[in-house]
């Protein structure tokens, strides 16, 4: 069990990683990836989101979609339960950290939207997950989609105050680096 736990994590984060791999979340990625400490606000709003939207995904199907033999309804229930969450994390980003909810702005809300979140929920139900690799996959998957975030917003910041070419400042540099980073991150592809 332990085993398999370790690869879930080490494949959520690293070899499956939701932005460089799956290529999904790449709205927020790009959008509040300019400043590191911006990016690693969305990294843990999306963590909390995809924490608990595993956990209560897994239980809305487990105890009301298949006992009712309405799995054909699992995508609008995950969305249900996405949204739900991303509201009380803007409640609560809105309440502790004003300059935060004011920095995340338009991206915040677009966490419902975010393909990542929903497609952690599908993942784990095709995987055929129990509670706690359910659990599990979605904090790793945020935590590497946090990892990516952060590691760009870095760069991003590097190249802000890099001697560029003029055809590179801004969203062409930033486009590059993230190509090179999806191809660092494919290397793993054969990890496990």
């Amino acid at each position: 069990m332990m085993k398999q736990l370790i690869t879930v994590l080490i494949s959520a984060i690293f070899v499956n990683n939701f932005a460089m791999s799956r290529f999904y979340g790449i709205c927020p990625f790009l959008g509040v990836s300019k400043k590191l400490e911006t990016a690693f606000g969305m990294g843990m709003a999306v963590t909390f989101v995809m924490a608990l939207a595993s956990l209560v995904a897994y239980l809305v199907n487990t105890f009301l979609l298949i006992p009712m033999d309405m799995e054909y309804l699992q995508v609008i229930a995950f969305i249900l339960v996405i949204a739900v969450l991303v509201g009380i994390v803007e409640m609560a980003i809105k309440k502790m950290s004003p300059s935060l909810y004011q920095a995340l702005g338009v991206y915040l809300p677009l966490i419902t939207t975010n393909c990542a979140v929903l497609g952690v929920t599908q993942l784990n139900v095709t995987e055929g997950y129990n509670l706690i690799f359910s659990v599990i996959n979605g904090i790793a998957s945020a935590l590497g989609y946090t990892l990516a975030i952060c590691l760009f917003a870095g760069i991003r910041e590097r190249l802000a105050v890099g001697n560029l070419p003029k055809w590179m400042e801004g969203f062409p540099g930033a486009m590059i680096a993230a190509g090179l980073m999806a191809v660092t991150f494919n290397g793993f592809s054969g990890l496990i």
